[in-house]
């Protein structure tokens, strides 16, 4: 089972104070296009992962020591990285249900829809 975190608590945590790693899979034009602005945010696209492996993590993925919350466009890439983490023995990961598609439409209508 992968662990998971709604939209809605996503957004809680962004207005926060709270230590943790928002990591999106998404690729560099969606990106581009509709983004979450906040310093806990990481960029790193699935395919740099795929093709790069472990290599391709930032170091603040690498050190295992915060929440790490993987996003992409509708969750399903990002299930497949936080699934790819937690075979990598990452314990605090969990898939953003839905994405920044249902986080543009639930939480913050600033962030655009594609």
């Amino acid at each position: 089972m992968i662990p998971e975190i709604t939209v809605t608590q996503l957004g809680e945590r962004l207005k926060s104070e709270e230590k943790f790693i928002l990591l999106d899979v998404r690729e560099l034009p969606e990106f581009a296009y509709a983004k979450i602005e906040d310093s806990r945010l990481e960029v790193l696209p699935l395919s740099r992962l795929a093709s790069e492996g472990a290599d391709a993590l930032p170091e603040s993925v690498t050190t295992q020591e915060l929440p790490v919350y993987v996003l992409c466009h509708h969750g399903n890439r990002s299930m497949q990285v936080t699934n790819w983490l937690m075979r990598q023995e990452y314990k605090n990961v969990f898939n953003v249900s839905g994405g920044i598609d249902e986080y543009a439409r639930r939480v913050d209508s600033s962030v655009r829809v594609y």
